[in-house]
């Protein structure tokens, strides 16, 4: 007995000292950091009072750095500012699904569909190179981006989807800070290839909007509108058919419906016609209250509260995201006019140094990364596990291709979609960090300042640890909720 005893004692001891680097790097560089910030979250320590030029001493101060952080204006500026860079997520989540579908067909054709393909690369090119010898935009930088693409056109004709998947990771393995200052020098105001490119088209914009009525201009603004009500007709529709099918449950469809309805309030402060914002909101609600109404009718099926909450969701969201920038396209159409009525006409924008397109700057960057991002890759695995049966059946049934989209490949993804929402709207909250240090610094006037940045900035630029503290664990209790929302619905609701 002894014998064994020993020979456990000593087996344990060796996976001990096995795990042992393990454990302490996570003491060292995880544990102890995290409990020490919670200490520092309610203490006064500031380094420009607490140090040996210095006799006054770290204080306990309770929760006065989260009441000080909640009347700070500047925090919610800057959750403003991560909540509009999240807006990104959904139709980053769509381009990735779009180009996991594009990737999971067979591209490897046969000669004709390769010279098909080779003929476009060169039409491209060539109207690129057309553009560029014209005057439109004499940089070597956009003649390097048109090779690109006529490489992944040329390697993808030829190499099928395999090269095309290769071509759609790379960029993931490339260095974030250097993508960014490539894309620093993109938004470029004087010499950058994407304001080359505009400039252009810009000028004939301009002399179309000089030349017709400011009022057929600014009609653009009631368009908007109307998309708006169509796109919350479209999405109330959805729910309520996915409700009476069983697809969806009731609380599912109600949670989901507010973010229809968001825009169409917005558009009531936001507008610069009250009375386009109240008209909008008004056919918003009327068609909520019809879409109930029809749904009261009859319901085949019936399923738990929050059944389908994942690709309601995500349905509702994208949705919401389509309609906010309507919105904004519309507002835009009714300043044009007077834009275009300057002496320089409509002008590229300084994208990264003007207070408006900061935002949208990083945003383009980051939805062209998301395009091959790891969602990507997620979605592929997901659409090789749907029943071939159930698109076999389809096709029997005389389905057409959206209809077979909507009625089989997206409930099969919803699993995966509620996955890559949650996580995210986590690395949401959490980012816009490297992005605002090496492209804006924060700015202009803090427009890019997100949370994760304002940690950085409050501890170790202006030295204020203790309220640099509060401020990670106010965004550790916004994570966290979304993490138990995850544990609530993740599993049990999602696709039953």
């Amino acid at each position: 007995m002894r014998t064994r005893g020993t020979r456990t004692v000593r087996n344990v001891g060796a996976g001990v000292a096995f795990l042992m680097p393990n454990l302490l790097g996570f003491l060292v560089f995880t544990l102890v950091p995290l409990v020490f910030s919670m200490v520092l979250a309610f203490s006064n320590w500031d380094l420009k009072l607490h140090n040996q030029y210095k006799d006054k001493h770290i204080q306990f101060i309770g929760l006065d750095n989260f009441i000080q952080l909640i009347n700070e204006p500047n925090f919610w500026k800057y959750l403003g500012n991560t909540f509009y860079l999240m807006m990104l997520l959904p139709f980053g989540i769509a381009a990735s699904l779009i180009a996991a579908i594009l990737l999971s067909k067979d591209l490897r054709g046969g000669s004709r569909r390769m010279w098909v393909s080779l003929l476009l690369t060169a039409i491209m090119v060539g109207s690129l190179l057309l553009l560029l010898a014209t005057g439109q935009g004499r940089s070597g930088m956009v003649i390097l981006m048109a090779s690109l693409v006529a490489s992944i056109f040329i390697g993808g004709a030829i190499g099928g989807q395999t090269i095309y998947r290769t071509l759609f990771y790379i960029p993931n393995f490339t260095a974030g800070v250097a993508t960014m200052l490539l894309w620093k020098h993109l938004f470029n105001q004087q010499s950058g290839p994407i304001n080359s490119v505009l400039r252009g088209p810009l000028l004939g914009l301009t002399d179309v909007v000089r030349q017709s009525p400011s009022t057929l201009v600014q009609a653009g603004l009631w368009v908007a509108a109307g998309l708006i009500a169509l796109g919350a007709w479209f999405g109330f529709r959805r729910l309520r058919r996915a409700w009476a099918d069983g697809d969806c449950g009731s609380s599912a469809a109600v949670f989901c419906g507010l973010f229809l309805i968001l825009p169409a309030i917005l558009a009531v402060p936001w507008s610069p016609l009250p009375r386009v914002g109240w008209t909008v909101l008004a056919v918003t609600i009327g068609v909520a209250i019809w879409q109930l109404i029809v749904a009261f009718r009859g319901r085949e099926f019936y399923g738990r509260p929050w059944d389908g909450v994942g690709s309601a969701l995500m349905t509702a969201t994208s949705l919401m995201s389509v309609q906010l920038v309507m919105l904004g396209l519309g507002i835009v159409c009714y300043y044009l006019p007077a834009m275009a009525a300057v002496p320089d006409g409509l002008t590229p924008p300084n994208w990264l140094t003007d207070y408006d397109w900061a935002k949208p700057a990083m945003m383009l960057m980051g939805f062209w990364g998301a395009i091959g991002s790891n969602n990507m890759l997620l979605y592929l695995a997901a659409l090789t596990n749907v029943p071939a049966e159930l698109y076999e059946a389809a096709d029997i049934d005389g389905a057409s291709r959206m209809g077979k989209f909507w009625n089989i490949t997206w409930p099969q993804l919803a699993p995966t979609t509620f996955f890559i929402v949650v996580m995210g709207v986590i690395s949401g909250l959490q980012g816009g960090f490297e992005q605002a240090r090496v492209m804006t610094k924060g700015g202009p006037a803090g427009s890019t300042t997100t949370l994760s940045y304002m940690i950085y900035s409050q501890g170790f630029e202006i030295g204020r640890l203790g309220y640099a503290s509060a401020v990670s664990w106010m965004l550790f209790a916004m994570v966290l909720v979304i993490t138990l929302f995850n544990w609530k619905f993740g599993n049990k609701y999602v696709n039953d």
